[in-house]
């Protein structure tokens, strides 16, 4: 039985708030990518070159890297070639598998947040303004208080987007967690130092740090960002125990240039990808696996709280391709 057909068997007619959750975040991905699929196949009676031409074209267009594109139909040309397979209505589970055998097979990465043993867990959030940064923070802080039983604290770290501080505070207040702030334009760096301080005193179990997403200065960026990486350091060696950068799925391969760049300016440990429902093109995160191999560690799959879910490679798969394979 194909890796695909695994996961069907293992989810179709599974009712959990999860599963319920990507495939209703996905649903605009799966129509798309399965329809194309679908009227591919049905518009070839035998499988050739220019079939796989156009099956090329149909994962580019679903924002798999074209690297990856390349490796993947290379990787079903040779499974058709010793299946002897000639029907192309044959060949959509051989795609869905390949596709993500690829992904799971490269390296086995956690999606668990790296929660430090000893003394709070300091996690700083990168990413371009309008990637969805303030409401990932809250949403996260809701996952970790209300699911995990975790204490919170946020800082204002991003002093330089107006509006940034008072939006970080209102989102705090709804979701019940205690912030450190300080002025628009004053030194970021003085609020995570003294967001620190507050963490040792209220012992909170997790802070979250917000930062500026100025990635059009990188210079400036990248030297806040190593300071804040020595404050944090004095009170806590081994910290920041994780950098999570937040992408814009809707962007495409722009959001796979973001966390290329990103990486070079900092050491990012994990992905979070929002707006997954509000994109076509669910191929981005192959991309970003097949760019840079960090692990996505949570999807925003919708607006509310709870949309903020951790990634599943089987849910994910399961959401993307349900219209497939029957």
């Amino acid at each position: 039985m194909g890796f695909f057909k695994q996961i069907k068997e293992k989810l179709v007619g599974v009712s959990t708030k999860q599963n319920e959750k990507y495939v209703a975040g996905l649903d605009k991905a799966n129509n798309s990518f399965s329809n194309r699929i679908n009227e591919l196949a049905a518009r070839y009676r035998v499988i050739n070159d220019d079939y796989f031409e156009e099956l090329e074209n149909i994962l580019i267009m679903a924002d798999v890297g074209v690297e990856m594109v390349l490796k993947i139909v290379g990787e079903i040309k040779n499974e058709v070639r010793i299946q002897n397979i000639q029907d192309p209505s044959y060949i959509n589970e051989i795609i869905v598998d390949k596709m993500f055998v690829i992904y799971a097979n490269d390296s086995v990465m956690s999606t668990k947040i790296n929660y430090n043993q000893d003394g709070p867990t300091i996690v700083l959030m990168v990413g371009v303004n309008g990637a969805g940064k303030t409401t990932t923070i809250a949403k996260l802080a809701s996952r970790m208080v209300n699911l995990e039983g975790k204490k919170v604290l946020v800082a204002a770290g991003d002093t330089f987007r107006a509006g940034a501080i008072n939006q970080l505070d209102v989102w705090a207040k709804r979701v019940g967690v205690d912030i450190v702030k300080g002025k628009e334009g004053g030194d970021p760096c003085a609020v995570v130092y003294d967001a620190l301080e507050v963490a040792k005193q209220k012992e909170v179990d997790v802070l979250i740090c917000d930062t500026a997403g100025r990635l059009q200065n990188k210079v400036n960026l990248m030297n806040e960002l190593e300071k804040m990486h020595r404050i944090i350091k004095r009170s806590y060696p081994d910290g920041p125990h994780e950098t999570l950068l937040v992408i814009d799925a809707t962007t495409g391969q722009n959001g796979v240039s973001q966390a290329t760049e990103f990486s070079k300016i900092t050491d990012v440990t994990g992905l979070v990808l929002t707006k997954m429902d509000g994109t076509a093109k669910g191929g981005i995160v192959l991309s970003i696996k097949d760019a840079l191999n960090i692990p996505v560690k949570f999807v925003g799959l919708g607006e509310q709280l709870e949309d903020l879910q951790e990634f599943d490679l089987e849910q994910y798969i399961y959401g993307l391709c349900k219209g497939l394979v029957e």
